[in-house]
């Protein structure tokens, strides 16, 4: 055995990234984002068969698309796509014809319907027809099984005077309009993916678009900085406070104590033994006495607009200390002024003026005799 162990190689050591080399599509230069425009000339032969979409719309859009639904017509007919729209059945059917040269358009047409069909505008729906632009419906009914919550979590969405809504068109760059049990999106990949993460954040209560849009804007500031461009932002980000549970009751295999049933509080009370007259009265009697207390609490709350305010006082009267402390302080003064006034009286005698002073006061002295 110890020849076999000696006689035994050592293992050959994986070598890890043997396998990145350059690759011909990895040229930083090149964006793989970027669509380019359909040229006609690289499919001049057209379609081999007939692709066709259709999708149905809800009554109350009827009487819209019937008006509106030249300019679709006239939009689509500059790709080579015919569309149908059977108010029988209720439906719009797009197909391809021997016109059409971009295999890709069919696609875009069933988005156009589909974005009708969910009560998106005719002028902003046909701008799906665009390469740029990528469409998105989310559906957000199955998401909440109580109505009250979900109407309550989609007004959350839409926000006041629907200020949350136009916050996030603006920073995602992406048409919003939430109708129904759905939220139909326009923009391109990058603010779609964004807006149905908080589309579905909102609905499933995991975070309040506001803080999405904090993060958002955030996220648009660093963007502004070199600096910051390649660095992780999530300790930048603003996180939703989470509130705190209510704490855990200590675990007590024993169960809680029955609560006594309406017959139990009867037999205590001694209710149970009265008679069906008795009970009636005493029934009466309590209805009587709640009324009372009612009609006098609201006759309480009409007088009280009658009556009048409170007048404030001149001089808040304190108390005798106060009152003896400040008398004292004002003898103390006067006797300070007195002494002042007598002493600047004898600084400054001017003898002219005192003898001018004279006549005038012997004057007033005989007036005042006579």
């Amino acid at each position: 055995m110890e020849d076999w162990d000696a006689e035994e190689k050592p293992k050959p050591t994986k070598h890890k990234g043997k396998h990145d080399k350059p690759k011909p599509w990895d040229d930083p230069s090149i964006d793989h984002w970027k669509i380019d425009k359909f040229d006609p000339s690289w499919n001049e032969t057209g379609m081999l068969e007939i692709s066709s979409f259709s999708t149905l719309f809800p009554q109350y859009r009827e009487k819209y698309l019937q008006e509106a639904w030249p300019i679709v017509k006239s939009a689509l007919k500059e790709y080579g796509v015919s569309c149908e729209l059977n108010l029988v059945e209720g439906s719009m059917t797009v197909s391809t014809t021997r016109k059409t040269r971009d295999p890709y358009i069919i696609m875009k047409a069933r988005d156009l319907i589909k974005l009708l069909s969910r009560s998106v505008p005719a002028p902003q729906a046909i701008k799906i027809l665009n390469d740029e632009m990528q469409c998105d419906i989310i559906k957000i009914g199955n998401l909440v099984r109580n109505k009250e919550r979900f109407v309550k979590r989609r007004q959350h969405l839409v926000g006041p005077n629907s200020s949350t809504l136009k916050a996030l068109e603006i920073l995602t760059g992406c048409y919003i309009l939430v109708q129904g049990s759905t939220v139909a999106a326009m923009g391109s990949f990058k603010g779609l993916k964004q807006l149905r993460k908080i589309v579905e954040d909102c609905m499933l209560n995991k975070m309040h678009p506001v803080y999405h849009i904090k993060i958002l804007m955030l996220k648009k500031e660093l963007a502004k900085d070199p600096a910051l461009a390649n660095e992780n932002w999530d300790r930048k980000n603003v996180k939703q406070k989470k509130v705190k549970s209510k704490e855990k009751k200590p675990y007590t295999p024993f169960p809680p104590p029955q609560q006594p049933s309406k017959i139990d509080l009867q037999l205590e009370s001694g209710e149970y033994f009265l008679s069906d007259k008795k009970k009636s009265a005493k029934k009466w009697q309590e209805k009587q006495e709640q009324q009372t207390e009612k009609t006098a609490e609201n006759k309480r709350k009409r007088e009280e607009a009658f009556v009048p305010p409170k007048e404030p006082t001149r001089h808040d009267l304190g108390s005798t200390d106060d009152k003896n402390d400040v008398a004292a302080m004002a003898m103390s003064l006067k006797k300070k002024a007195k002494e002042f006034g007598k002493r600047k009286s004898f600084e400054n005698i001017d003898p002219e003026r005192y003898i001018a002073a004279g006549e005038p006061s012997k004057k007033k002295s005989k007036r005042s005799e006579t």
